[in-house]
């Protein structure tokens, strides 16, 4: 069953790239007293999600912030490394937290895997947004065909 708003996020860990190489994050550190829009994409270098999915988080920076937001963070059923050279492909720096679910389990968690076996990407993260306040899912957009509903200016009412 997929998530919604009111839902505690389910626990878990993300790996992200640090100074040092890979590290995890668990899901407290990330959303533990903090508001956070946690988006997802089916896929790092995939066309929606590099040219349209990414940029409206990265080109809303401080639109988003403003609206109370403390972390940006966008997932993705791909490995640590990938996460990391997306994220330095498309210049996103401190700005956007990069979480790689290697393995599909947070996705799988929150009820929003994709079959992508027909375009050769096996099980995958739907798109979708989540603004989680302390832990609790306040806000949830799910795409079903349009990256619109969840970019940033739908997902953080912004313009």
């Amino acid at each position: 069953m997929a998530i919604k708003a009111g839902d505690k996020m389910p626990d878990g860990k993300f790996r992200v790239m640090t100074a040092t190489g890979p590290a995890e994050v668990s899901t407290d550190e990330l959303f533990k007293g903090k508001t956070v829009v946690l988006f997802a994409v089916p896929g790092a270098f995939t066309p929606t999600c590099s040219n349209q999915h990414l940029p409206s988080y990265l080109k809303n920076y401080d639109k988003v912030r403003a609206t109370g937001i403390d972390t940006i963070a966008c997932m993705a059923v791909n490995d640590v490394f990938v996460m990391d050279a997306w994220g330095k492909d498309r210049g996103v720096g401190d700005k956007i937290k990069m979480l790689a679910d290697g393995n599909g389990e947070y996705t799988k968690a929150l009820g929003l895997e994709l079959d992508g076996s027909k375009f050769g990407l096996g099980q995958r993260s739907k798109r979708f947004s989540i603004i989680v306040k302390n832990g609790i899912a306040e806000k949830v957009n799910v795409d079903e065909g349009k990256y619109e509903l969840t970019g940033a200016e739908a997902t953080c009412s912004i313009n």
